[in-house]
């Protein structure tokens, strides 16, 4: 019979809290939202790139003067970085992309890397909650690709976060477990509030439409 060796104290195991294995769930929702964020934000630079070349192009996602990408993306808002927002999409949804990838490999990545992503989406939650405010009371319209990465990057949040924190949520109980068990009825409050200040702002145009 041979004795089973045990590694080394300082090595990480898939098991250990220090590298995580993600539920196959958590991780198709990664690479879903991935894809779904830069399909958005590819089709907003080419709409973007078709405006520069000419001022006159109507963007295929102006439905009416409220759900209209083209009053958008000729607001400063749209470039707050001195170039077209978009741009930033492609690149995070891209490690988004190639994050789900691997959790789907079952790559077990280290945990720092789960926290490092939620606090790159956290920014980027932040910088859409700032359009969702610029959107709504300073231009005064919304861009239907651009509402696409709002709940994208939103629910996005709340799968890495999950991911991230799990290790420390071993223990029940305390405000962090709640938290985690209530997590998808916060977003979900969380979209309807967003969906009611979207109504509440225009309802004299949407209630022409009734």
């Amino acid at each position: 019979m041979t004795t089973p060796v045990s590694a080394p104290a300082g090595d990480l195991t898939p098991d250990s809290p220090a590298v995580a294995r993600v539920p196959a769930p958590s991780a198709w929702w990664v690479l879903i939202a991935g894809v779904i964020g830069l399909v958005a934000s590819t089709t907003l630079t080419v709409e973007k790139i078709e405006i520069l070349l000419n001022p006159s192009y109507v963007p295929s996602c102006n439905i009416n003067p409220i759900v209209s990408c083209g009053s958008v993306m000729v607001t400063p808002q749209a470039s707050l970085l001195g170039f077209p927002n978009p741009l930033l999409g492609l690149v995070a949804f891209t490690v988004v992309i190639v994050t789900g990838v691997l959790a789907l490999a079952n790559v077990a990545l280290p945990q720092w890397y789960w926290a490092g992503l939620t606090g790159g989406v956290l920014i980027g939650a932040v910088f859409v909650h700032w359009l969702i405010f610029q959107s709504l009371y300073r231009i005064g319209a919304l861009c239907p690709y651009c509402m696409v990465v709002w709940a994208v990057t939103i629910s996005l949040l709340v799968v890495v976060a999950s991911i991230a924190l799990r290790p420390a949520l071993h223990r029940r109980g305390g405000a962090g477990w709640v938290l985690y068990q209530w997590r998808w009825s916060i977003a979900a409050l969380w979209f309807t509030a967003v969906f009611l200040l979207i109504m509440a702002r225009f309802w004299d145009y949407w209630s022409t439409l009734l």
